[in-house]
């Protein structure tokens, strides 16, 4: 093959004039697109009383995008319900295993049954039947709930925050609660997040400053019915929450505690983390979470990492008695194989907030970001806001909904004045709406943000930012409630007192066929309750397993009750991700699995479940694709079979996997004049897979986009079992202009030679991207990012090592990218 390194191990680029590309690897008719040698590439508290909800609520109906809003909500509770695992219940990836503290009983006639597991099951199905029948004995009221959030850069002495907190109060009356969080109270450096020596201190000054504000006599008139109370407060190093509430409805507050997560340093020091409240408010359970999340405009993994281990490590110990009573409220949707704590997800309603610190995507200036935001046009910065982007990927803040952001980017601003920071002896920083309020509920319509704005309060360089959120909230009346208990207990009790459990199910043998790589597929088992008494059921670990099932399937409902005659669907689902792709690749998995499905105070049931990998590229390693010449598709999985249909002790077939060829071709013949092409710009999801499916089959092309084949191409170098450049290859010094060139030199001679060629080839093509660059935008510097996202793994730092560590080590790498993409020769 012709073409840069593939005859030696000399990389030299040509300044102008044609590419100087590699041939197609491999000679078969199918393979060839081009020529051979062709360049390839609800009624509100008023005074000190709650007023019920009327029949027809005083508000405006919901607009369609309202109405559009409220079932995006719904289907993002739903997903999160089914991801997110909360630290009250033993999870594994595959589900919940119910029983973790006691082991199964075996009875002398060979019956197994877990007192433990029966008595969780059974409260769930009384949970679900007094949920299912809560507006019997619930009437609903509204309220407002205030929530702001600052960070104060560690300033504040005596500055009026009636603009902040107050600011709506005479267009939608005074809250009923008032929540506010600050970040960087204290200043976070090491002496302050060791020993929080200031904390206290300036925890309890913002205390007083709220409470000072909120109880003056502008805003109380003299009448202690207007006056607020405070109810609970909790620091760590520079977060603070403190909740507030209307001195009217104190006695209806119950069930306050509160708790603080550290994500900073070390995975556990306070300069970073959340701190949290939850209560009972009437009959509702509220959760505020106030977090300072990593910074940095390019370390979005690291906001999205923090907001997950927050999430997870909130927990709070609200005692045995407060569950079972918000059990027999009908509040809690996941309590009960939890034992006296509640998550997150455990609340009626969420609000989240604080200096989140997601940025304006880096693929705007910095210059251009403070163009808009000075002049106040914000269409294009909200399209790139990161956090926006985050939680459309699903892979943030899942479940929760926020407002439309309506007032300039609240960072970054010289302190004292409304500007933002631009002076020469500063870091010029791009402005972000890095403070943000967010909030969840378990009934959406439950909430409904009344306003979403910032305060122009101008010491820090945040500005604060507030929300007013009208709430529905419960108030139970209990004789009722009993009534319904107890009618539901009658029931019970009625089936309980018959025989043994018996069942059906519709099927115990799965065979999903043929999955894909990256496809997930789902089969149902129908249970039916065939016998005159309730039926529970759980799915148990096999032997000594710890685990339901194997990695690659999941099961939803693990667990369940069922009256006589009743159904009920457990979901099966294949996930082939690339972990699972590797594994099944190199024989060390298969599709085949045991389930065990007991039947408590019964029988067990065996389901099999069983499934045929279509091999894909993604997921393998460039040395082993580079060995077959037919499609992988027709490569056979098993070993044995492989070594009957080819010689794998003869050298490699090709310099670089066809499957690469076949899609920097296509890139090449149709799209280096494509705009934003590998900037932002997103493939069609159906013609991502049908172009992998011709890359595994050999089938050739269609009229895909050029950004479908782009997607493919990042995709496919990044999802290799092996990385391009392995983390042995970092650079472990600084990079200059003086010692560049030997550290290009050493870095081509440390690869291995199927690494090289296809580092080479890749590098070639972006070259010849870039002298496209008038038309389709590219620049040096941003695929010198993407060529380190797909071919350098994000998994390769060690946990010892530093977070600063690492992103110093991949901005070398990046530099490293740069000159090759730059240079004319090493």
């Amino acid at each position: 093959m012709n073409g840069p390194g593939w005859d030696g191990r000399q990389a030299q680029f040509q300044e102008s004039g044609a590419p100087n590309w590699a041939a197609p690897p491999g000679q078969h008719a199918q393979y060839q697109q081009t020529p051979p040698g062709r360049p390839g590439p609800p009624q509100p508290f008023v005074s000190n009383a709650m007023q019920p909800q009327q029949p027809q609520p005083q508000q405006r109906p919901p607009t369609g995008q309202q109405q559009q809003q409220q079932q995006a909500s719904r289907a993002k509770l739903s997903q999160r319900k089914s991801t997110v695992q909360n630290l009250t219940r033993k999870q594994t990836n595959s589900g919940i295993i119910v029983a973790n503290r006691t082991l199964d009983e075996e009875t002398e006639d060979g019956r197994i049954r877990n007192r433990e597991a029966s008595t969780k099951i059974r409260d769930a199905w009384i949970y679900r039947q007094i949920r299912a029948r809560s507006d019997e004995f619930t009437q609903y009221k509204q309220g407002r709930v205030f929530i702001g959030t600052w960070n104060v850069n560690a300033k504040g002495k005596d500055e009026d925050l009636s603009s902040w907190l107050c600011a709506d109060w005479q267009t939608h009356g005074p809250p009923d609660v008032v929540v506010a969080g600050f970040q960087e109270m204290v200043d976070l450096n090491a002496v302050n997040v060791a020993v929080e020596n200031k904390s206290q201190q300036r925890s309890q000054f913002w205390v007083d400053r709220i409470a000072a504000t909120l109880n003056s006599r502008q805003n109380t008139l003299g009448d202690p019915m207007r006056t607020y109370v405070q109810l609970e407060a909790k620091y760590l190093v520079g977060l603070l929450v403190v909740v507030f509430v209307k001195a009217p409805h104190r006695s209806r507050v119950k069930y306050v505690h509160s708790n603080s997560v550290g994500v900073g340093v070390m995975g556990v020091m306070g300069n970073k983390g959340g701190v949290s409240v939850r209560l009972q408010f009437y009959d509702s359970t509220l959760c505020f979470i106030c977090t300072h999340l990593a910074a940095h405009r390019e370390n979005v993994a690291g906001r999205n990492a923090d907001f997950a281990n927050v999430y997870s490590k909130t927990s709070f110990d609200i005692g045995a008695e407060a569950v079972q009573e918000v059990i027999r409220l009908g509040s809690m949707s996941q309590w009960a194989t939890g034992a006296s704590s509640v998550g997150v997800s455990d609340h009626d309603q969420v609000f989240w907030f604080g200096d989140l610190n997601y940025r304006v995507d880096e693929s705007i200036p910095t210059e251009r970001v403070l163009e808009l935001s000075k002049r106040n046009v914000l269409d294009e910065l909200i399209e790139h806001d990161q956090l926006n982007i985050e939680r459309a990927q699903g892979r943030v803040f899942q479940g929760f909904d926020e407002g439309a952001l309506t007032f300039q980017p609240t960072y970054k601003y010289q302190p004292g004045t409304d500007l933002y920071e631009e002076r020469p002896d500063k870091k010029l920083r791009a402005p972000a709406w890095c403070d943000r309020i967010l909030w969840m509920a378990q009934e959406p319509g439950h909430v409904a943000q009344l306003n979403y704005t910032r305060s122009e309060v101008n010491f820090s360089d945040h500005k604060p930012v507030m929300s007013t959120f009208l709430v529905t909230i419960k108030d139970v009346i209990l004789e009722q409630r009993e009534h319904v208990y107890r009618e539901v207990m009658k029931l019970l009790d009625m089936y309980e007192n018959n025989s043994l459990p018996m069942v059906s199910l519709d099927r115990i043998n799965l065979n999903f066929g043929e999955v894909r790589y990256d496809q997930r597929v789902t089969l149902p088992i129908v249970i039916t309750n065939t016998g005159q008494v309730v039926a529970q059921f759980r799915l148990v670990p096999k032997g000594d397993d710890t685990d339901l099932c194997k990695p690659w399937l999941a099961v939803s409902p693990t667990y369940g009750m069922l009256i006589p005659g009743e159904r009920m669907e457990i979901e099966l689902t294949i996930t082939i991700d690339n972990v699972t792709a590797n594994k099944l690749n190199t024989s060390r998995e298969v599709l085949d699995d045991v389930l065990i499905l007991r039947l408590e105070n019964g029988r067990d049931y065996y389901l099999s479940v069983s499934g045929t990998y279509a091999r894909s590229c993604f997921g393998m390693s460039v040395e082993e694709l580079v060995l077959y010449t037919d499609p992988i598709r027709e490569v056979p999985l098993d070993p044995i079979e492989r070594a009957e249909k080819y010689d794998l002790n003869t050298k490699a077939a090709m310099c670089v996997p066809k499957e690469l060829w076949r899609i920097i071709d296509a890139i090449y013949e149709h799209g280096l004049d494509e705009r934003d092409l590998f900037s932002g710009t997103s493939g069609d999801p159906d013609e991502v897979y049908q172009i992998r499916e011709c890359l595994d089959t050999g089938a050739a092309f269609e009229d895909f986009s050029v950004h479908s084949m782009a997607e493919v191409l990042t995709s496919f170098l990044s999802n290799l079992s092996s990385p391009i450049v392995p983390a042995g290859l970092f650079p472990n010094m600084e990079i200059d202009a003086q010692n560049i060139q030997m550290f290009t030199r050493k870095f081509l001679e440390d690869m291995q030679p199927i690494p090289y060629n296809v580092f080479i080839y890749v590098i070639s093509f972006f070259r010849e991207v870039l002298t496209h660059r008038q038309m389709n935008r590219l620049s040096p510097a941003k695929i010198a990012r993407i060529l380190c996202s797909c071919l350098v793994s994000n998994s390769q730092s060690s946990v010892e090592e530093s977070a600063n560590s690492s992103n110093q080590r991949r901005g070398n790498m990046q530099q490293l990218f740069l000159h090759f993409l730059e240079t004319n020769s090493i």
